[in-house]
């Protein structure tokens, strides 16, 4: 369910006319706002101290914070029986959780001891309680220097125009992005090959202005005419790196945990030709 965003200027408004004496039915209408959200509006300025026919003094920076701090707050959901039971069997679920048992045969259980508790209600306590199912910390990259490392990735593009035939190709792009500076340049091919990865290379280093000390490869990389084949894709990108330097260029895989916004083609929509 979607839910429509509180803004702050909406919230002052409302405020604003409250405490000059406006009838919240005429604020309604005036703004074009249901009049449920301004009793509740009005709701949480009156438990923070706020009275109508004040005048405006009251409702300074502070004042409209602390209502808009109440606003967004989740609303706060009792426990039931179910939780309690949950609370009492914490030891032993998180030493189930912890062997690596399933949740759903960890209740299961639980009920031969006599402890029966709605599945919804133990998967919420775990997450909440037992930190279930939250994944793996991502490994923060430092970034290097300047001109010490570029990344190489490849992704599909957009489609060309129609040919004579009405069919329209889908091609491809080696992708180059400076892990310093964030620059990138893109080099279309129809095809992936040590050829057009040489070629692309060619113009990389000829748009940044020199050779990197480090080309990172990423780990869905094939360069190789034979996919699969470790050997091949070795060969390939030793020839690669060997580009205008006349020896190897430092080469290494990117690791799975990346900072965000650095996976491969993430942001490749803006480097599409038109």
């Amino acid at each position: 369910m979607a839910y429509r965003e509180v803004t702050m200027l909406e919230v002052k408004e409302v405020l604003r006319l409250w405490l000059d004496g406006v009838p919240k039915t005429r604020i309604a209408a005036q703004l074009r706002i249901d009049r449920k959200t301004v009793r509740r509006y009005v709701a949480a300025a009156v438990a923070r101290g706020l009275a109508p026919g004040a005048g405006q003094a009251p409702l300074d920076d502070d004042a409209l914070a602390a209502v808009l701090v109440s606003l967004r707050a989740p609303p706060e959901r009792a426990r039931g029986e179910a939780w309690a039971r949950c609370e009492e069997q914490r030891a032993t679920v998180g030493r189930l959780l912890a062997q690596g048992v399933r949740l759903s045969k960890a209740r299961r259980l639980l009920a031969r001891q006599g402890v029966e508790v709605p599945y919804a209600t133990l998967h919420r306590f775990a997450v909440a309680e037992l930190g279930f199912g939250r994944a793996a910390p991502s490994v923060p990259i430092a970034d290097c220097g300047p001109g010490e490392e570029v990344q190489l990735d490849t992704g599909w593009m957009t489609l060309l125009a129609a040919d004579l035939f009405g069919k329209r190709r889908r091609f491809r792009a080696w992708i180059f992005t400076a892990v310093r500076s964030r620059h990138r340049f893109v080099w279309p091919v129809l095809s992936e090959s040590t050829k057009t990865a040489i070629e692309a290379c060619e113009a990389a280093w000829e748009f940044f202005g020199g050779v990197f000390k480090t080309l990172v490869v990423s780990r869905r990389q094939h360069e190789s005419d034979r996919p699969g084949s470790r050997p091949a894709r070795a060969a390939a990108q030793r020839r690669l790196s060997r580009v205008r330097t006349g020896a190897r260029l430092p080469y290494r895989r990117r690791p799975r945990a990346q900072p965000e916004g650095q996976g491969p083609c993430r942001a490749l929509g803006a480097n599409r030709p038109r």
